[in-house]
């Protein structure tokens, strides 16, 4: 159950970055910096989540 708790807090963080790349998107002074920096957390936690979800499969 541990496991299922830690995935289900990566894929809250997940959907977190994703409504903050579209507020720095839709920000008239958007940071394309940042935006890259968030875009890159945020696969970095998906990979995260999908290798956790394969050790549950396992």
């Amino acid at each position: 159950m541990a496991l299922q708790a830690h995935i289900a807090e990566l894929e809250q963080r997940h959907a977190n970055l994703e409504k903050m790349i579209e507020e720095e998107l839709t920000a008239p002074t958007g940071d394309d910096l940042k935006i890259s920096q968030l875009k890159r957390e945020k696969l970095k936690l998906k990979d995260e989540i999908i290798r956790l979800q394969g050790q549950e499969t396992s």
